[in-house]
């Protein structure tokens, strides 16, 4: 097995090396002056099992383009199989057209790791489940309950739980967890005016008195989560925290989780902390190293990823 990562989050490709215990392979990824992007491999892949981590987070343009450049260069290079391991898949909120002459662009990404070389695609909480079908090559989607719910166990043991999903696109998600933490459920409705804005409408469930936990898969303004945690203090709930496992947290976001009335945002480090987000006392995050390194050691030992579920 070769484990190779690429610039957008290293700490977490170093964790998942040292869970696996499996040096990282030694890579020259570098920009030329006029921006271009070059990737050497310096160590032999010939007939190698190879991952490479590199979740397509911001800036995701250059991350994703650093990822097939690489995915190429190992399959001139003669590797065995390729395995693109993205913690983040960029683009996956793309999955539909929203109106005339609008592209799918998540299903262009899915093309263009095909084209440039993987085998097989690695990846955690894709935003919707039919991404997996965009791609004509093996997918392998992770989900992060394993991580999420001992700490929630752990941290809320004497409390009645709420789950909450923040819009009706997430109550799957949300009722697979309240199903694990034996929790009811509850779900915000929401009315989308325009792109990164949200309006919370109203809450449907029995939150009054009860720890209310919102559940997502993506948090990029933070508006949506922010709304949602008023509307449900101002219905009743004891207190509010959130459980996301992407941090885009693009813009102002940390500023607004900072001034919620959230009391703790959980996210995982599939997307490398900014210093904002790491000075942040309202954020915490989890890593999901040991989660993702589990499933790299078993894609390549050829055993079940779903028994970890």
């Amino acid at each position: 097995m070769k484990l190779i990562a690429g610039n957008a989050n290293k700490p977490l490709a170093e964790a998942v090396s040292a869970y696996l215990n499996v040096p990282l392979t030694q890579a020259n990824i570098k920009r030329f002056s006029d921006m271009e992007m070059f990737v050497e491999i310096m160590e032999n892949v010939r007939g190698e099992d190879v991952f490479f981590i590199q979740p397509t987070s911001y800036p995701a343009n250059d991350h994703l383009m650093e990822l097939l450049i690489a995915v190429d260069a190992l399959k001139r290079g003669s590797a065995r199989r390729i395995t693109t391991v993205l913690p983040y898949f960029g683009y996956a909120r793309q999955d539909r057209k929203t109106g005339g002459r609008t592209p799918i662009s998540a299903k262009l990404v899915a093309n263009l790791i095909t084209a440039a070389g993987a085998d097989r695609v690695l990846t955690m909480e894709l935003h919707a489940g039919q991404i997996q079908g965009f791609f004509d090559i093996p997918l392998d989607n992770l989900i992060v309950a394993p991580v999420f719910v001992p700490q929630i166990q752990q941290r809320f043991n004497d409390e009645k739980v709420c789950i909450v999903s923040p819009d009706v696109g997430g109550v799957v998600r949300a009722r697979a967890l309240a199903k694990r933490l034996d929790a009811d459920l509850a779900i915000i409705d929401k009315r989308r005016e325009s792109a990164g804005v949200s309006e919370v409408m109203h809450v449907i469930g029995e939150i009054a008195g009860k720890v209310c936990i919102l559940v997502d898969d993506i948090v990029d303004s933070g508006g949506t989560l922010c709304n949602a945690a008023a509307a449900l203090k101002e219905k009743g709930a004891k207190e509010v925290h959130a459980y996301v496992v992407h941090g885009v947290l693009s813009g102002q976001a940390v500023e607004r989780v900072e001034n919620s009335p959230l009391e703790k945002l959980v996210i995982t480090d599939s997307i490398a902390a900014t210093e904002e987000i790491a000075a942040s006392a309202k954020i915490e995050q989890l890593s999901v190293a040991a989660l993702m390194g589990e499933a790299i050691l078993r894609i390549s030992e050829e055993r079940s990823i779903s028994a970890l579920f």
